[in-house]
């Protein structure tokens, strides 16, 4: 039975903002993540990378890493906005990715709880569009900085 009244918005885990809503230096915060094996044995699949330095612990023990080792990109996949406050609040306005840049400043390795953070670093309104541009930390259990990057998205003004 349909029920007349049920709207899918209500569900909503943030209330979306407009464009002009945001401000420069605005801080959001995915949850944290542990770096399991089988987010490795996930990567690896998807990925088709098969370098023995992300599966093959003999391998790593002989140039002296602790355990296995994240690929970058599996690194960088932690800062997908969808998993913050930040992409729900940009709701339905979001329109798309525009491009990303990262540098990889430490190893990941199997065990390791990384922890995200986006800063607003530019708001750049258009005629009907606005860039957000952000910078992306990714931090280690040891607060140690492992990923740092900027992302640019595009939104809709209105």
């Amino acid at each position: 039975m349909t029920d007349p009244d049920f709207d899918p918005r209500a569900h909503l885990t943030h209330a979306p903002r407009r464009f002009a809503d945001f401000e420069v230096g605005e801080v959001f915060r995915a949850p944290s993540r542990t770096m399991t094996e089988g987010i490795f044995a996930a990567f690896q699949a998807a990925s088709g990378d098969n370098h023995p330095v992300h599966y093959d612990r003999t391998y790593l023990q002989r140039l002296g890493h602790p355990d296995l080792m994240a690929h970058g990109f599996q690194t960088l996949i932690q800062a997908a906005i969808g998993a913050s406050p930040l992409a729900h609040q940009m709701g339905e306005a979001l329109i798309g990715f525009l491009d990303q840049s990262s540098r990889f400043l430490a190893p990941v390795y199997l065990g390791d709880t990384l922890y995200p953070a986006f800063e607003i670093t530019a708001l750049t309104p258009q005629t009907t569009t606005g860039v957000v541009t952000l910078r992306v930390t990714i931090r280690n259990q040891d607060g140690i900085v492992v990923l740092d990057g900027t992302q640019r998205y595009l939104m809709r003004l209105t």
